[in-house]
């Protein structure tokens, strides 16, 4: 940590408190997926 006129400056590692592992990429990728199998799903039901 460093201090530069009067202001603390961190770096990305120490300002992000941990280091990044990137899991709620895969997180992201497998709800959109399944919520687009949801609306195909509904959509087949529905309207067709």
């Amino acid at each position: 940590m460093q201090t530069e006129e009067g202001h603390v400056v961190l770096d990305a590692q120490e300002a992000r408190g941990g280091k990044e592992l990137g899991v709620m990429r895969y997180v992201l990728h497998i709800s959109l997926a399944l919520s687009v199998v949801a609306g195909v799903v509904l959509y087949a039901i529905f309207f067709l």
